[in-house]
């Protein structure tokens, strides 16, 4: 899938389509449910019907879904992970915040590079490639967005999607 993103970088427009986001993060958080249920976490959803964007419907479930899947991996059970989209200036923002174990400052700048994981033997345990988070940063790319985090240790995480706001005058 990344190999394919890399490729796609360039063309991405063609695929985009004026899409309320409530379809694929609905969708994001019942692929996410049966995990989240069996750790006993609850993943709130918080996205108005109008909140749309120029998206790639699948594309962006798959964002929020690797979102959704890193903040259950890193949280406690019984804890809750929010998923949120909302208008802010010219931007479309969703989020995925969780109240896991954080992330230090220092692991920031490379979190959404190819293989890198914070802590290798618990990523190990829990499963995974080390690709998620790239995986994002190139979906958001193809959106012509970018993906930010915020993170305490001990707190939890927050991730951003930015998608640029499309004006209604700009999809006549």
């Amino acid at each position: 899938m990344l190999s394919r993103l890399e490729q796609t970088d360039d063309a991405s427009d063609e695929m985009l389509e004026l899409t309320p986001l409530i379809g694929p993060m609905r969708e994001a958080v019942e692929l996410c449910s049966p995990g989240a249920a069996a750790r006993n976490i609850d993943i709130e959803l918080n996205c108005d019907d109008t909140v749309e964007a120029r998206i790639n419907p699948n594309l962006i479930q798959q964002g929020v879904v690797n979102l959704i899947d890193n903040a259950l991996k890193y949280s406690e059970d019984g804890t809750s992970v929010s998923v949120e989209a909302i208008e802010s200036g010219n931007e479309v923002l969703i989020f995925v915040r969780d109240q896991g174990c954080g992330i230090a400052a220092d692991h920031l700048p490379r979190l959404f590079e190819r293989f890198y994981r914070v802590d290798r033997a618990r990523s190990r345990d829990l499963g995974g490639t080390g690709l998620g988070l790239s995986i994002v940063r190139h979906i958001v790319q193809c959106h012509h967005g970018r993906v930010t985090v915020e993170s305490t240790p001990g707190i939890g995480s927050s991730f951003c999607i930015h998608l640029p706001k499309v004006s209604v005058a700009a999809t006549k």
